[in-house]
């Protein structure tokens, strides 16, 4: 099989492109490297294409395409890259089923990564993410997910009028805040219900804040006032799922 040799290459200057969101938005597609994050892709009918470099060995049942690392350097983000990326379509989307998570623009691509982990491990259906969010395919969100992002339905939605939406559909609303309504031990799980996090240092606005049910907290000591949202969320997420 040819080897590809030039950073000029048409095929892989087209696929540099994914690096950028517009681009991504374009096309529907996405790049993941490494081993795991790739295998993940290939599990969930995601990968399309494998770019990977002479000496990596393994092979996935996709269409591959060989180069040097030098190329391969081009299609990465890290500072050193694996030796194999995965050209990956857009997740699509589901129906959001009973546990929904919604987050209201969240802007740390890490938070979301983790957030991510812990909704799969905690049961979560469906994450949703306001018009505003950090976007889902940024590289830094997919490395933190560890692959998590292939297990669990993400939309992306005015929250405003998703919430008016499911509210006609019988679910129960909750909001976060730091130290206001109910402790989140104590509080009953609604059969269909959403739990919504808020931005790292503004929280959830207030005006989705007035469309809640109900509002629980996470308690503890004084010293401490807040956690970090991804740490705060998968408290959230164990307690009540």
């Amino acid at each position: 099989m040819e080897i590809i040799t030039s950073l000029d290459n048409k095929h892989i200057k087209n696929l540099s492109k994914l690096l950028i969101k517009k681009y991504r938005d374009q096309e529907d597609m996405f790049l993941v490297e490494g081993e795991h994050l790739v295998e993940e892709s290939f599990k969930s009918g995601n990968l399309i294409e494998l770019i990977k470099t002479e000496d990596y060995e393994r092979d996935f049942d996709v269409p591959t395409t060989i180069v040097t690392y030098e190329v391969l350097k081009k299609l990465s983000s890290s500072v050193t890259p694996q030796k194999v990326i995965g050209v990956v379509k857009k997740l699509e989307e589901k129906k959001y089923g009973n546990k929904i998570l919604i987050l209201d623009n969240l802007q740390d691509p890490g938070n979301l990564g983790t957030i991510i982990r812990s909704s799969v491990a905690f049961n979560v259906d469906t994450i949703v993410l306001s018009e505003n969010c950090v976007d889902l395919y940024n590289d830094k969100v997919i490395r933190s997910s560890e692959g998590m992002l292939f297990h669990i339905n993400v939309i992306k939605r005015n929250i405003d009028e998703f919430i008016d939406e499911i509210h006609e559909e019988g679910y129960k609303v909750l909001g976060t805040k730091v130290t206001d309504g109910e402790n989140v031990k104590k509080v009953e799980v609604p059969e269909k219900v959403a739990i919504i996090m808020g931005n790292e240092g503004a929280g959830v606005r207030c005006e989705i804040l007035d469309k809640c049910d109900k509002y629980l907290y996470i308690s503890m000591n004084k010293v401490c006032e807040s956690l970090n949202v991804g740490v705060a969320t998968s408290i959230i997420l164990y307690e009540l799922f």
